[in-house]
């Protein structure tokens, strides 16, 4: 019987944390940047709350600005994690989390045309983005130090 309870115990504490709904990635928060030569990107995320961290990225080569756009990550209704972006002046386009740990996030929109995936991690005080295809193709990646830092 003891051992009943404590298979019952343990199928619903499994069960609860499957059902937790991911962290927002408070891991990204602050100021990032990056050069190359007179080529430039900087990217900022706000620390999460109620269920939002918000962010902003520009690039260009030396005074010229090249693209910029704005960024949230949110929790839907539904409890889980979206990227939307909205690129200088397009539409927004809303991104699904498959994939959030303590140091990586994942997001997926097989219908967009470019990029499919986008996928944030840390190394260390390092940030890294990567966009692509949804199977990999056409990586492209940034790396970012902290900024001051």
């Amino acid at each position: 019987m003891r051992f009943l309870f404590l298979l019952t115990l343990a199928m619903a504490s499994s069960i609860a944390a499957a059902n937790t709904p991911a962290p927002l990635p408070d891991w990204m928060t602050g100021a990032w940047d990056k050069s190359d030569g007179a080529k430039w990107a900087d990217e900022y995320w706000t620390p999460p709350r109620a269920g939002m961290m918000i962010g902003a990225s520009r690039s260009g080569e030396g005074e010229m600005l090249e693209f910029w756009e704005h960024m949230r990550i949110e929790r839907g209704p539904d409890g889980k994690l979206a990227f939307v972006a909205i690129a200088a002046d397009q539409q927004p386009v809303r991104f699904g989390a498959v994939r959030a740990g303590q140091t990586e996030i994942i997001f997926e929109n097989p219908d967009h045309d470019y990029p499919q995936r986008i996928r944030y991690w840390r190394e260390g005080d390092i940030l890294k983005a990567e966009i692509s295809l949804l199977d990999g193709s056409k990586a492209v990646q940034f790396l970012f130090n902290r900024m001051g830092g």
